[in-house]
């Protein structure tokens, strides 16, 4: 893995302030936020000072039981192409099901069994094989644990690193809210990876309410997950370090200070050697981040060529038990048996409220005309309700639109023209009439 050094997550937000810093190596982009064609100016003027940026997906859910989709594995290579990246990352995560077609919104945990191991190592294994450079895939933070699992986080990411040659995308600030919300002792976590497949690491704040630890990407890095950072560094050194902000931005000085702490406890004193690498190892896989290199015919060994294709029935076990979890988090259809029902009511609300976010973020029109972002809020949680979300975000957003329209909101007339406008401008037809949508939820009921 080549050095990366000591990075930040870039934002349009804090675009400016990003490449202002000094000292900055390398910076992390949102894949599905970047166009190819069009790539941000404050960008490619990063890329043209020698400033390294890798894509980092969250769309892909290669946890999920379904195959990953080509499209999109096709646009998450063009972006690493597009940016001379050494590698792309992605998430241990399931974001969706498609029996029936809900969209989380947000990265849920897999269980950690045997079904859900052999459906993740093939989905890792198409990923790799389509895209053109490294993949590493990023532990998550979760806020509820699945019943009934076989295995330990350390065991399932080993046999998940020993079967795939895929890298390992360390989040120490997940490590933590994990400690915090499932109970796991990060040491133990550590001392069980292999960190020679370490391609880099992240570094993020958060915030507990009531016992529960909330990874907002929105608050500075707590004194606890820099310890997590100094517990991995004691162990290996490694090639790079991120800090992640997503909201509520800093100041540009205090961006800064949180970079130099990171930097701080990556130079502090030797790390530990890291395991040699030897084939079937992490870095197995592929060994030479340049995407243009030649292959190596002994890299590119298959560890599990002889297991064969994960059988339908493993796939369907695992479809039913993610759908049954998604619905009751998203459509309020009863929790699954064995789950912390308090914790899915908790991730419930989380899931709604940043959809509701994410939404007022495509399309800040809707607040506006709704007279401000209480009501707005008011107006959408409602709605998200039984509502589930089975498109993007800006189809939800015409779709929230679409809604209040039909039950004659917002009920001042000048709001509401205001919101037909938009609406006819994005979705080019006119709201349905009442007896439409009636007959629209008569045949999603009879179907």
């Amino acid at each position: 893995m080549a050095h990366l050094g000591v990075g930040i997550g870039w934002r349009p937000e804090i675009a400016d302030a990003v490449e202002r810093l000094s000292g900055l190596d390398w910076v992390e982009v949102v894949a599905e936020n970047v166009c190819p064609g069009h790539l941000p100016e404050s960008l490619l003027r990063l890329r043209e000072r020698g400033t390294r940026v890798v894509p980092h997906g969250v769309s892909l859910g290669l946890g999920g039981s379904d195959r990953p989709d080509a499209a999109k594995l096709a646009a998450l290579g063009e972006r690493a192409v597009a940016l001379g990246a050494p590698l792309v990352t992605e998430h241990i995560a399931f974001v969706r099901t498609s029996s029936p077609v809900l969209e989380a919104g947000h990265l849920l945990p897999v269980p950690r069994t045997r079904d859900a191991l052999d459906v993740l190592c093939e989905n890792v294994r198409i990923a790799q094989d389509a895209l053109p450079v490294p993949l590493a895939l990023e532990n998550i933070a979760a806020l509820f644990a699945w019943p009934g699992e076989e295995l330990t986080e350390g065991q399932f990411l080993t046999e998940l690193v020993e079967r795939t040659g895929v890298r390992l995308l360390i989040d120490v600030a997940n490590l933590h809210t994990n400690r915090v919300n499932r109970g796991e002792d990060p040491a133990v976590v550590l001392d069980a990876i292999p960190l020679e497949a370490l391609a880099y690491v992240h570094v993020a704040g958060g915030i507990e309410r009531a016992g529960v630890w909330h990874d907002t990407h929105a608050h500075p890095v707590p004194p606890v997950v820099l310890d997590l950072l100094a517990e991995l560094r004691s162990r290996v050194e490694p090639a790079g370090v991120l800090l992640e902000r997503d909201d509520d931005f800093p100041s540009e000085a205090e961006l800064a200070g949180e970079l130099a702490a990171i930097r701080a406890v990556v130079t502090a004193g030797p790390a530990a050697p890291a395991a040699p690498i030897t084939a079937g190892s992490a870095d197995a896989a592929r060994t030479e981040p340049d995407p243009i290199a030649e292959p190596d015919p002994v890299a590119e060994l298959d560890p599990v060529a002889e297991s064969g294709p994960v059988a339908e029935s493993t796939r369907t076990r695992v479809a039913l038990g993610q759908a049954a979890l998604l619905s009751a988090l998203v459509a309020g259809t009863p929790v699954p048996e064995g789950f912390d029902r308090r914790r899915i009511r908790v991730q419930a609300r989380a899931l709604a409220a940043k959809r509701a976010d994410v939404v007022a973020k495509v399309a800040p029109e809707l607040p506006v005309i709704l007279g401000g972002p209480d009501p707005y809020r008011e107006a959408f949680l409602s709605y998200a309700k039984d509502r589930p979300m089975t498109s993007g975000y800006r189809r939800d957003a015409l779709d929230f639109a679409e809604d209040l329209l039909i039950r004659d909101l917002p009920a001042d007339p000048a709001a509401r023209r205001r919101l037909t406008i938009w609406w006819r401008d994005r979705a080019g037809a006119k709201p349905p009439r009442r007896i439409v949508r009636w007959a629209r939820t008569l045949s999603g009921r009879a179907a």
